[in-house]
């Protein structure tokens, strides 16, 4: 992500995950990063992801990582050099393809348009709380179908 996008906004980069996260759950019933989603003024803000970007201690010691190759100024995201670089393989091809779309679609919108566009009913739900993936799944016959294959397999999902 940041590899490819120096100075990447870090507003464009958390809605890209919200985006790639709601996009898989509704096409292949399950998300790519699983992060626990707040509802924010500025829209969803996957928690752990955020954390992560900022570099916080135990993440680091999660990861078991002494530093990490991007660097966040203020809110512009650089990647610092190739040491540690993200190993996409672990990605399936459905998560690649739709985080790439995801990205894309993030990017190009301006700060107004992405928070306009992650301020739907799944937001309004949380009430600036803490976001449910049922409110994320668009109202289809699946619907009741993927709610209950997630309430199942939750547990084996990891970020």
């Amino acid at each position: 992500m940041v590899c490819d996008n120096p100075g990447m906004d870090l507003h464009a980069a958390l809605k890209a995950c919200y985006f790639a996260d709601k996009d898989h759950i509704n096409e292949y019933q399950r998300p790519i990063f699983g992060a626990t989603y707040r509802a924010m003024k500025f829209g969803p803000v996957p928690v752990e992801i955020y954390e992560m970007i900022k570099g916080e201690a135990l993440w680091m010691a999660e990861l078991e990582i002494d530093r990490l190759p991007w660097h966040l100024t203020g809110y512009r995201l650089s990647r610092m050099d190739n040491a540690g670089l993200v190993d996409k393989s672990t990605l399936s091809e459905s998560e690649q393809e739709i985080f790439a779309s995801a990205l894309e679609r993030s990017i190009k919108m301006d700060f107004n348009e992405r928070t306009a566009a992650t301020h739907s009913s799944d937001w309004q739900n949380a009430k600036l709380g803490v976001m449910k993936y049922e409110d994320m799944i668009l109202d289809t016959p699946a619907k009741p179908e993927i709610v209950e294959y997630l309430q199942e397999n939750a547990r084996f999902m990891k970020l």
